[in-house]
């Protein structure tokens, strides 16, 4: 077979497995909606005044998502001296920003689909978890917002969760051709799919109408923008391939992605702070995994 016999086979083989954004739409919209209080708090993130009392009295009126909360904040990821029994406490000892994240994270993880047969979903949240971890522990020593740092990170593949639930067979397909090719993973979703993760990832946090921070973080986690730089989407994009490079989340031959020089130098992490983030990030992270069975 001549080579061009060979990129005809290839492009007849990928082209059944083509996914409308118009398509993508319709099931995010199928989705389970995030609770109002979610919708709430995320509503905050942008907000200079907010009326912590008020929020803390709702977040305790949901039964569920109080113990969930109340049970992360006293595991040994946040190392607190004594037991706390109430939001209130936890807002107190923790502070508003970092219990405001913990209950939105709770709530978005629990409120995503479940794994497909091509996504094992415990590694999916161990990897996202790591990311995030990673991605607070850079945010403290760039001086940005941990919280949204933190909530980005573990949010940045949300997109993979979705075409591995959504559209198994099409994902399957991409993941075939990703392991054919020894080929990163976004290639082979614009190579099979006509879209990628980041895309699908930005329209359902566009949908659940996420700060715009977030948004970037999500969908322009493996190449951030000129506006992303120095900002938490770089991070994000830092994170996700030390993570990647460390192996924390234990995806089998997963490659490591290209690193944007641009994204890298904005954040100006020299050498000891990477070694500190290194050591931080595997010290944190079977810790901070409490929160995916909270």
């Amino acid at each position: 077979m001549t080579e061009s016999e060979q990129l005809l086979a290839q492009q007849a083989a990928v082209g059944p497995h083509r996914i409308a954004q118009a398509e993508v739409a319709r099931n995010i919209r199928d989705l389970p909606a995030l609770p109002t209080i979610v919708l709430e708090l995320i509503r905050t993130f942008d907000q200079p005044d907010v009326d912590v009392a008020r929020l803390a009295e709702t977040i305790s009126h949901d039964q569920a998502l109080a113990a969930r909360t109340l049970r992360v904040a006293n595991s040994s990821f946040y190392g607190l001296a004594s037991k706390v029994k109430t939001i209130n406490q936890a807002i107190m000892v923790l502070g508003f920003d970092t219990v405001r994240s913990l209950v939105a994270a709770g709530a978005i993880v629990h409120a995503l689909p479940g794994g497909g047969a091509h996504l094992d979903l415990a590694l999916f949240w161990r990897h996202s978890m790591a990311t995030a971890v990673c991605a607070r522990n850079i945010a403290r020593r760039t001086r940005l917002n941990q919280d949204y740092a933190f909530l980005s990170g573990l949010l940045h593949d949300i997109g993979r969760l979705v075409l591995a639930t959504r559209f198994p067979q099409q994902y399957a397909a991409a993941m075939a051709w990703r392991d054919q090719q020894d080929a990163w993973q976004v290639d082979a979703e614009q190579q099979v799919l006509g879209i990628d993760h980041q895309q699908v990832g930005l329209m359902l946090a566009e949908t659940w109408k996420f700060p715009a921070l977030i948004q970037r973080a999500i969908g322009n986690h493996h190449a951030p923008a000129l506006d992303d730089l120095g900002d938490v989407p770089s991070i994000v994009h830092v994170a996700n391939a030390i993570v990647h490079a460390l192996d924390l989340g234990g995806e089998a031959d997963a490659l490591v992605p290209p690193v944007s020089g641009e994204a890298w130098a904005s954040l100006r992490l020299d050498c000891e702070m990477l070694r500190a983030v290194f050591r931080e990030t595997g010290e944190q992270y079977e810790e901070a995994c409490s929160i995916l069975s909270a």
